[in-house]
């Protein structure tokens, strides 16, 4: 069970905005590479700063890897490489709902996965996207990742209650995959109708440049 993201749910009766994606794909294939891309470059005006996302953190279920799978869906294996090449070693990093948490007795999930992608899975006590906390000490403890700031972190995955909102609640980039590997069960055509709802009603997602700061 996921009690972050139950008790986390309250926090969108406050701000709706905070599952509202900065980018959205509609599937893995679609990224953007680098994914600093999906976003128009300033004209140095007024202040404004370029997007410098130099880490992505990546969702595992739906997101690159069937539900209750340990690799990469197969045709998008070779985005997959493509993406560990813009982004080498510490700059890319998985975290799931699933291997790496509590729910991984041992870490047994989090090792073949590890093993079957060439990418480090984050070992977290507490579920996306109540993690937030431990996605940021990581980065901060391998500086050559290039992160600094949490804008400079963009975070990937198909739940707008939990990817979209650990990456707002951390003050990054949430890039929605809409469709994802397989066909999107009840919970994810809900999110879909609510991030509609939520554009029509005039919302929009939080600008991490605002928002710049470890917590």
């Amino acid at each position: 069970m996921n009690i972050s993201g139950t008790l986390n749910v309250f926090r969108l009766l406050r701000d709706p905005t905070l599952c509202l994606p900065q980018h959205t794909v509609s599937t893995f294939n679609h990224l953007p590479i680098p994914l600093s891309k999906a976003f128009p470059k300033k004209n140095g005006k007024d202040g404004e700063k370029e997007v410098d996302i130099q880490a992505v953190v990546l969702d595992k279920d739906n997101c690159f890897a069937i539900p209750h799978t340990d690799e990469v869906y197969q045709p998008y294996k070779d985005h997959f490489q493509r993406l560990r090449q813009a982004y080498p070693g510490s700059k890319l990093l998985i975290v799931s709902n699933t291997a790496g948490t509590n729910s991984d007795p041992g870490f047994k999930q989090g090792a073949i996965l590890e093993a079957n992608t060439g990418v480090k899975v984050l070992q977290h006590s507490t579920k996306k996207p109540g993690c937030k906390d431990e996605v940021m000490a990581y980065f901060k403890a391998h500086p050559e990742s290039g992160v600094t700031r949490p804008d400079q972190i963009a975070v990937v995955g198909d739940r707008l209650s939990t990817d979209i909102m650990m990456a707002n609640m951390m003050g990054s980039y949430g890039f929605w995959i809409r469709d994802g590997a397989v066909r999107p069960g009840f919970l994810a055509r809900m999110e879909d109708r609510l991030q509609s709802f939520l554009f029509r009603r005039g919302y929009s997602a939080p600008d991490p440049l605002h928002n710049n700061h470890f917590e």
